[in-house]
């Protein structure tokens, strides 16, 4: 007996549908490389600076987002280079120099291991981003920022919180 034109369609049909579809790997990789070009897009947008939670850093209308540098903690009982503690705030309040030496050091020390080369030869180049809570004595403030120019760093920027406005949360930025 003879099938119809209706059946022989519906069988061919049934025969394809039977058989597992196969993934086109050319539009799988497509998606795949757009989502990592995003992801590395939007991981550059990250915050540089820590932003510890026993510091209250000032707010500032700072329009400059914080590049990477070295940065310099001070909390209420350690000064730390890096995240490492490098002197007591009450030992440096006790002293009467305006240098730090220990915090000198240390930043010299930073200069050799962290910064580039083209920095290390131009002093003006050299960044040192100092976070600090924002109920800092200034007189603790002008010794660390000294400090830092004697470790001849010709760039020092405060890290602040950042407001634009009431409906926008804060930013870390650099002042």
């Amino acid at each position: 007996m003879q099938m119809s034109k209706r059946a022989l369609r519906m069988e061919r049909h049934h025969k394809r549908m039977k058989r597992g579809s196969a993934l086109n790997m050319v539009s799988m990789m497509d998606i795949f490389t757009i989502l990592v070009f995003f992801l590395l897009v939007s991981s550059a947008e990250t915050e540089v600076l820590p932003n510890p939670r026993e510091i209250q850093l000032p707010e500032s209308a700072a329009i400059q987002k914080a590049r990477e540098s070295v940065v310099v903690m001070v909390t209420d009982d350690q000064i730390l280079v890096q995240g490492r503690p490098v002197a007591s705030v009450a030992a440096v309040m006790a002293g009467k120099d305006l240098v730090i030496p220990e915090l000198q050091e240390a930043l010299r020390q930073q200069t050799d291991r962290v910064l580039i080369q083209q920095a290390r030869a131009d002093i003006a180049a050299r960044e040192v981003t100092i976070l600090g809570d924002r109920e800092l004595p200034y007189h603790l403030l002008k010794r660390v920022m000294a400090s830092c120019t004697a470790a001849e760093f010709g760039q020092i920027s405060l890290a602040v919180v950042q407001r634009d406005g009431a409906s926008v949360p804060p930013k870390v930025a650099a002042l």
